[in-house]
């Protein structure tokens, strides 16, 4: 049964079944939890929700109340469900007609969540349309405008790790920047997890991912004519952006301190060779030091009009050769959230094939799963085959990478949409 009581009447040993309010008001990303210890506990009561749902099938009750007392917001039933309800009338936990939980962090499997990334990732390119009008025409950007997204990002990187990114990797059907800002947020969360951070900057690492090119807004080109893709104006024209996204950031007061530093800052280097103030190293906020590095990886592997973008895993190599320009730790930490090899890339299999890197292995980022589409040996394309190779054996694995064109294989973007579709919902 599920109750609706006052964040002051919270106490260890309930089941938090829902937070009611903004999450800017509170420094839980789960809503679902067993409060189990005190700072939590203190966490949760001096936060700003509106209100706390607990489930006392899961958890402890809340303590009646003497008739009269006050002080205390009174205690509501939300939903009390039969004990029994009849067999015939019963419906699966999982219905195809069912509503998908957005605000869920239940783990998925790949073929469910990446239906549901599709969906938070249009949502996104709403929203990240809407702040680059918004800046062109002078008007603030609000945290509770942005909040919705990221909120929808890092459940999708909750519920799988790897089906947001690899859309992200394997879909490019929109404008550059749009796409852009949502890898590069959808990296600082994934990151942010793996470097062990709080979740109040792990939000705002999302929030900076998303945001740190605002600037662009503000520069006199026109983003239509390209596609959104600013990279071919040349770095003269956009070194600017960083302190015109800066100064957007701060103009309307909502935006945390941190966050805006990250428009600023992400074009600078540990070796002082970045810009606008050549910073090094620790004079780079830590937010600033995950973009320079989610920011350049995914300009690597982004097709322009001038070239075709890095496979995933060649551009993981281009940045651990960057000697100097990154933080290390950091870096080392990038490679265990994306993998060594990154979802979208193409490997060169001991079989004699090439094949999409379209999952990962929790327990070794060096073992992927990947689906097998081109025989080297026969020189066509083939049958495809989805392996595990953490889980076959040694019948298979990873000798290096491969260029698809090399083989002969035009347009592999559309392809490599195709492959990385067709494995998602193998999976589920």
């Amino acid at each position: 049964m599920l109750k609706k009581i006052a964040p002051s009447q919270v106490e260890l040993g309930m089941f938090i079944h829902k937070l009611e309010g903004s999450w800017l008001k509170h420094p839980f990303w789960k809503s679902r939890f067993l409060l189990d210890d005190t700072q939590t506990l203190a966490d949760l009561r001096h936060s700003e929700i509106d209100a706390v749902v607990i489930d006392i099938a899961k958890g402890r009750d809340v303590e009646p109340r003497p008739r009269g007392e006050a002080g205390e917001a009174p205690v509501r039933r939300v939903f009390s469900p039969p004990a029994q309800a009849p067999a015939a009338r019963r419906r699966p936990l999982v219905s195809h007609d069912d509503k998908p939980d957005f605000a869920s962090t239940a783990r998925t499997g790949m073929a469910r969540e990446f239906g549901m990334a599709q969906t938070v990732a249009k949502r996104g390119e709403k929203l990240v349309s809407k702040v680059f009008l918004s800046s062109r025409l002078g008007k603030a950007v609000n945290a509770t405008e942005v909040e919705p997204v990221i909120s929808d990002i890092f459940a999708s990187v909750q519920r799988n790790p790897h089906a947001f990114n690899g859309l992200m990797r394997c879909k490019r059907d929109n404008q550059f920047i749009y796409q852009h800002s949502l890898a590069v947020s959808a990296l600082m969360i994934s990151l942010g997890k793996t470097m062990k951070l709080g979740p109040m900057m792990i939000r705002n690492a999302g929030m900076a991912g998303l945001l740190l090119d605002v600037g662009i807004g503000h520069l006199p080109i026109n983003l239509d004519e390209c596609n959104g893709d600013y990279r071919d104006f040349g770095d003269a024209l956009l070194r600017n952006h960083t302190t015109l996204g800066y100064d957007y950031l701060r103009m309307g007061g909502d935006i945390p301190e941190e966050v805006a530093l990250v428009a600023l800052q992400h074009h600078e280097r540990m070796d002082g060779s970045g810009y606008p103030a050549g910073l090094r190293g620790d004079q780079i906020s830590v937010l600033s030091r995950m973009a320079a590095i989610c920011d350049t990886y995914d300009m690597l592997v982004t097709d322009s009009n001038q070239r075709r973008g890095l496979d995933p895993a060649t551009a993981i190599v281009e940045l651990s050769e960057m000697d100097g320009k990154f933080d290390r730790e950091i870096l080392a930490a990038f490679v265990e959230a994306v993998g060594a090899y990154p979802i979208g890339s193409v490997v060169r299999l001991a079989s004699d094939r090439l094949a999409l890197v379209v999952d990962q292995d929790p327990a070794d980022h060096r073992m992927p799963r990947v689906r097998t589409f081109y025989s080297v040996a026969l020189r066509k394309m083939i049958q495809p085959e989805d392996i595990q190779l953490a889980h076959c054996f040694g019948r298979d694995s990873v000798v290096g990478m491969a260029d698809p064109e090399v083989y002969g294989i035009a347009d592999f973007a559309k392809l490599r949409l195709r492959l990385f579709t067709a494995a998602s919902k193998a999976a589920g």
